[in-house]
């Protein structure tokens, strides 16, 4: 079960390190660009948590601490819960990252934020916030005026 564990940060790891140590590779953009990107440690999450669902969905319907303490003592379920956190960040920092990208901050600046987002997103979300309002430039393909042409819906 360690080695689970293990690869599920090892099934992520390929798009971080294209994302912080070849940001400007084409093939980078391409590549994160998928929102498939951030499955892979999927895969983990339903392998380990589609065999505990009956334990699983009342943790999640009705949850509380105990509850929950329960579920995580199991190996298999601090496995898909980690496999979570670690597709969760995956995302968040492919958001970072291409936004990043848009608003022309230099990836120098990103590559450490990449870092902590990979370790801390709950840090690293707000920092980036910050930071894009700081350094970032408006994307070029946001219009500054509204579309007076478009249907309204």
């Amino acid at each position: 079960m360690s080695t689970a564990f293990t690869l599920v940060f090892v099934a992520a790891a390929p798009f971080w390190l294209l994302m912080i140590f070849a940001p400007t590779w084409e093939w980078t953009r391409r590549i994160v660009s998928s929102p498939w990107s951030a499955t892979p440690p999927l895969v983990f999450w339903f392998v380990f948590a589609i065999p505990m669902f009956g334990e699983l969905l009342p943790a999640v319907a009705k949850p509380t601490l105990a509850g929950w303490q329960d579920l995580l003592a199991e190996p298999a379920a601090l496995t898909f819960a980690w496999a979570q956190i670690i597709a969760w960040d995956l995302f968040v920092g492919r958001w970072m990252y291409l936004d990043s990208r848009e608003r022309g901050i230099h990836p120098l600046v990103m590559g450490p934020l990449l870092v902590v987002a990979i370790m801390l997103s709950p840090i690293a979300v707000p920092a980036y916030l910050i930071l894009r309002n700081v350094l970032g430039r408006k994307p070029e393909n946001t219009p500054t005026q509204p579309d007076r042409t478009a249907i309204p819906v």
